[in-house]
């Protein structure tokens, strides 16, 4: 009682003293801070648990522990998941995604530390992922709360875990206009005057914080020193076709093994066929291990040496094409571990392994060229790496804009701006050609469950088909008379539409129109003759509660020209959708949305 009190006089007194655009702003730095501090719980845990692995027991069995150790962190994540969380912890974006569309931006309070206490396990003990995507949800799940406690709207509601997106890749990239990009790229958020102050406010909070903990040490340290050339357009721009190429490996591979995973019931049975596979793959392949940003800096940095030093095939690293071939095989490999760290049950996100296979996958495409002799001068190694993560990034994660302005911000300047979006440009491209969703939204967008940026299918998106159902409605039977429809029905409903169903009442077999009796509705010497099967007709279409979003219900109403449709649940006739009811519905939510 005394904390509901408090809460009323919080609210009064802001309601009083604070406009709500002010309280925005605020709530918009408190966001931004929370989600720079979960980068920092996020990246410290994880580096914790690896450098207390990483002692004597690598030391002293080095190949052992790169095949226990996946299996051992999958374990504690699923006993983690069971016995603490009680609450499957799904992965960081998607679940964001689907609580904005779906669940009107509310996240429950278990997601906010779910990920901060699976993530860092995950991928501390070898799981082939990244942190972005469990930073972005616990921020945003603290942004949902915080925005539910202070009894927000909607609007409000999905402008804030926007707003923790934002903060959260600021914070871990120090790239904040990039992470403002992400925001409005990745979260279909309508870029607006309203919306962008508090982007800004929480993106800066974020990255403030960021240097508070970590000063100035950055993930991928590094300045462009050398320049664009004219002439190496051609092959900025075969280099977008090969990112294309590879995003779409990426994102059917991912697809398959989750498909495959999905099948299996047992979550320990996950467990173990995951981690023996992931386990088996980073024994043979150490660069597997983890996120994978010091393989990165090793590639930009020029020494590849340094990255493969521990593949156990012993293979002579003085010879190009072996390094060539090496760094060929860590970007097929990298999607199949990341991949099964997911299904073996683990935590985390897809941005740091597409960073890895794109940072590779560009500096084997230059080292091709270079050694080939197809140029008398060579290319910048160093750049293609940089531009290989963008077109990557722009492939598989449909964010072209972020891809850009991301390696742009990391590299101190614009040099590259021409190149990246060369690259960025056909990769995105090409991948959305074949592959219209990206991994992120591939599940969401085949139910039609995706927020995009076409706002009216944004609006139909948020609308929940259970708020346009409609009971009142008196369901008849096909053997009942003339006078019993009259003194049963019509006299006691103000509709002029009745569903006719079976003997048991479930299943729905006809309707029967006011219009179709107004004739003989009246001539009593017919009320025991006529039956309803005399009159019913069928249906135009049926709406069925669990295959039909919104928009395939317009799209019915449209096609069939019915302003009354019925809907059938589980086999069973549960009421009715009307057009006009539907129709004021969605000028409601426009209206809402676009405040």
């Amino acid at each position: 009682m005394f904390n509901k009190k408090l809460l009323k006089r919080i609210l009064v007194w802001r309601a009083k003293h604070i406009t709500n655009r002010q309280f925005i702003y605020i709530l918009s730095v408190i966001v931004g801070i929370t989600s720079g501090i979960g980068a920092v719980l996020l990246k410290n845990a994880t580096h914790f648990i690896q450098h207390a692995l990483e002692g004597k027991l690598v030391a002293n069995y080095h190949h052992a522990f790169y095949f226990l150790s996946p299996i051992l962190g999958f374990f504690l994540v699923y006993l983690c998941v069971k016995y603490i969380i009680r609450n499957k912890v799904s992965h960081g974006i998607p679940s964001t995604l689907y609580a904005i569309a779906k669940r009107k931006g509310l996240m429950k309070r278990y997601q906010m530390f779910g990920s901060l206490i699976t993530a860092p396990i995950t991928v501390g003990f070898g799981g082939s992922v990244g942190l972005e995507g469990p930073t972005v949800a616990t921020g945003a799940a603290i942004s949902s709360n915080l925005s539910r406690f202070f009894h927000l709207d909607q609007t409000t509601r999905n402008l804030l875990i926007s707003c923790a997106a934002a903060g959260a890749l600021s914070s871990i990239f120090k790239a904040p206009i990039a992470a403002i990009v992400f925001a409005i790229e990745v979260f279909s958020l309508d870029l607006t005057i309203a919306s962008m102050l508090p982007l800004l406010l929480a993106s800066l909070s974020a990255i403030i914080t960021s240097y508070f903990f970590f000063g100035d040490d950055v993930l991928l340290p590094f300045k462009i020193e050398d320049k664009f050339i004219i002439a190496d357009v051609p092959f900025y721009m075969a280099l977008g076709v090969v990112a294309a190429l590879v995003s779409m490996y990426y994102t059917e591979v991912y697809d398959r093994i989750q498909q495959f995973f999905d099948k299996i019931e047992s979550p320990i049975k996950r467990v173990l066929i995951g981690g023996v596979s992931i386990g088996v793959l980073v024994y043979f392949i150490p660069p597997l291990y983890g996120e994978g940003f010091d393989v990165i800096n090793h590639l930009i940095a020029g020494h590849p040496e340094k990255a493969l030093a521990n593949n156990s095939l012993h293979l002579d690293l003085e010879n190009v094409w072996v390094i060539i071939a090496l760094l060929a095989g860590l970007v097929f490999f990298k999607v199949i571990a990341g991949s099964l760290t997911f299904g073996a049950g683990g935590v985390g996100g897809i941005f740091a392994p597409t960073l890895f296979m794109g940072s590779i996958m560009g500096n084997c495409f230059a080292k091709i060229i270079n050694n080939s002799g197809l140029v008398n001068d060579p290319v910048s190694e160093s750049n293609f790496t940089l531009i290989g993560m963008a077109g990557l990034m722009a492939g598989v994660l449909h964010a072209p804009l972020t891809a850009i302005f991301l390696i742009a911000e990391v590299t101190g300047g614009y040099e590259l701006f021409v190149p990246l979006m060369i690259t960025s440009t056909l990769s995105f491209g090409i991948t959305k050609y074949f592959y219209p969703h990206s991994v992120y939204t591939m599940e969401l967008g085949r139910k039609g469950e995706l927020l995009t940026h076409d706002k009216d299918h944004a609006v139909l998106t948020l609308m929940d088909i259970d708020t346009v159902i409609e009971t009142n409605f008196i369901p008849l039977k096909k053997k009942m008379t003339l006078g019993d429809v009259v003194h049963k029905a019509i006299v006691k409903s103000n509709r002029n539409i009745f569903p006719v169903l079976d003997k048991k009442g479930h299943a729905l077999e006809g309707i029967l129109l006011l219009d179709d009796i107004r004739d003989v509705m009246f001539k009593q010497e017919l009320y025991k003759t006529l039956k309803v099967a005399d009159f019913m007709r069928s249906v135009p279409d049926v709406i069925v509660y669990e295959e039909d979003n919104v928009q395939a219900v317009m799209n019915k109403f449209q096609l069939s020209g019915a302003w009354n449709l019925p809907i059938i649940k589980e086999g069973k006739y549960i009421g009715f959708v009307s057009k006009s009811k539907l129709l004021t519905a969605y000028r409601k939510k426009l209206i809402d949305f676009t405040k």
